[in-house]
This record gives C-alpha cells, sequence and structure tokens, in this order.
C-alpha cells in the first residue's frame, strides 16, 4: 500500500473478486461510496497486523500461514478517522455517476461517452458545467453543433455535483458484489419507509 493507506481505494477488480473487506472510516461509515471502498482480503489482514484497522466482521474462510489460521476480514474500520473529501474530482467515472450511469440527451443506459455541451470547437471547456454523459448515438448526432444546432435537449444541466450528491448517487450503483455482513455499515443512514 503505497502513500496514505487510509485512502488507497483499490481500483483493479481481479484483485477484488475473491473475499474484499470493506473499509470503513473511524465513525463506522464507508470512506467513499463511488467507488465502494474496497480493499483485498490481503490488504486488510496487513493492514490488522499493522494496528491500523480492527476487524468487525469476518468471512467464513480462512488463510493458513506457517504458524496461524486467520478468518479472512469482510468488514475493517481504520482507528484513525480520515477527514472526507469537499472536493469531488472531476473524472469520468465521476462523470458518469453524476449523470446515473444515463445519456443527458435520450436517457439511455450503455455505450456511454462524454459530451462537450458547448463543443470545445466553439470555445468550450472540459468542466463540470459543460460535459454530459451521452450515448454514442447522441454524441455522433450532436458532433459539433450547439444543442440548439443539433436539436437534442438536455435532461438536466450539468452542474458540479457535492460530496454529499455523489454519496447518494453511489448508494443508488453498488458494486456486483455486496456482501451480507456489508450491509449494516452501508445503508444505515439511509431514510426508512414508513
Amino acid at each position: 500500500m503505497d502513500g496514505d493507506f487510509r485512502t488507497h481505494f483499490v481500483r483493479d477488480p481481479a484483485a477484488l473478486k475473491h473475499f474484499p473487506a470493506l473499509v470503513l472510516n473511524a465513525d463506522f461509515r464507508p470512506l467513499s461510496y463511488y467507488p465502494l471502498s474496497l480493499w483485498p482480503w490481503q490488504e486488510a489482514i496487513k493492514a490488522a497486523f499493522l494496528d491500523r484497522v480492527q476487524i468487525v466482521a469476518e468471512y467464513d474462510q480462512v488463510v493458513r500461514s506457517q504458524r496461524a489460521e486467520i478468518r479472512i476480514p469482510s468488514v475493517v474500520v481504520l482507528k484513525e478517522f480520515v477527514r472526507p473529501q469537499k472536493r469531488v474530482a472531476f473524472t469520468r467515472f465521476n462523470l458518469f455517476l453524476r449523470d446515473e450511469f444515463c445519456c443527458q440527451y435520450c436517457g439511455a443506459r450503455g455505450d456511454l461517452t462524454f459530451d462537450h455541451v458547448l463543443p470545445r470547437s466553439r470555445g468550450g471547456i472540459t468542466s463540470w458545467e459543460n460535459v454530459v454523459a451521452a450515448c454514442s448515438p447522441c454524441n455522433l448526432k450532436k458532433g459539433n453543433k450547439t444543442l440548439r444546432q443539433s436539436g437534442l435537449q438536455l435532461r438536466r444541466p450539468p452542474a458540479v455535483p457535492t460530496a454529499q450528491e455523489m454519496q447518494a448517487h453511489g448508494r443508488r450503483f453498488p458494486p456486483n458484489h455486496l456482501h451480507e455482513s456489508w450491509m449494516d455499515y452501508l445503508y444505515w443512514d439511509a431514510e426508512l419507509e414508513a
């Protein structure tokens, strides 16, 4: 774990296929929902041995060394609090998450790219306020035209998202794997239905 171990998010899906550990901040909230803060089991065990995390839930599976048998952690809590980020990084993933993984012109899902509302060839810049998720057909139709020239309309105007908005969006798009031991920690602050 190079750099600050507390904020290192593993983004390699192959490393997370088998027994990922949900990483919680010291206040028992996930470090991140976008993407969900997960470590491979090896990193979770290493952090536990280095006394950087507390293990709060485990898988039934064990790993063995020459001298010990260890149950694989499924939920770990950092011993030191990490202050949440206030600014949302402008990345492709975060842009798609802000736009809820759907084309902002037609509402289609899948085969997404991004589009400059005011084309760069016409002075548009690459920013939260000028870039939206778009499906390939809409992106091709719009090309380097303005909205008016293309006949397309935005479903909602692009804007800089807040960290709270991104957390809410992240909760709606969980990863493919959610272990049952994570449920108490992922949605405990969600509003209950009457």
